[in-house]
């Protein structure tokens, strides 16, 4: 990945962060102080800092189901996406969006799960068979 995407959000507890984006998630952490904490998220850079957590709406349409709005994730290789469903399953996970496959057969075919860290943060998580099928049309 030759450049990595750093985004900073805000959480509630630093300590529930800590254990479902390391403990749950599998990502390595970084740097620290009191107030925030950074995470190696697959290569990217995550800062989550304690303060007011933003606004979401389920207003996003992903075909027949609304997601919230706005939400961040990742865009992992089919293999490691189907990894971290594992594990998010094992840590019964509480889905928007179970893990399913969208758009079978065609363009773009891609996995996709939604669900929310600690904070109610919104992630969507998208896995690729092939990657160079993210930008297909």
């Amino acid at each position: 990945m030759p450049h990595p995407f750093h985004l900073a959000i805000n959480v509630h507890d630093l300590d529930e962060t800590r254990a479902f984006y390391g403990g749950v998630l599998g990502c390595t952490e970084g740097r620290s102080t009191e107030t925030w904490v950074d995470f190696d998220m697959f290569g990217h850079q995550l800062s989550f800092h304690l303060g007011p957590v933003m606004k979401t709406q389920a207003t996003g349409k992903v075909g027949a189901h609304l997601v919230p709005m706005p939400h961040f994730g990742l865009v992992l290789p089919l293999e490691d996406w189907t990894a971290l469903a594992g594990r998010l399953e094992e840590h019964q996970t509480d889905f928007i969006l179970s893990p399913q496959v969208r758009f079978k057969g065609e363009p773009g075919e891609q996995w996709t799960m939604f669900f929310r860290d600690p904070s109610g943060n919104p992630i969507e998580v998208k896995g690729y068979a092939q990657m160079d099928g993210v930008f297909a049309t």
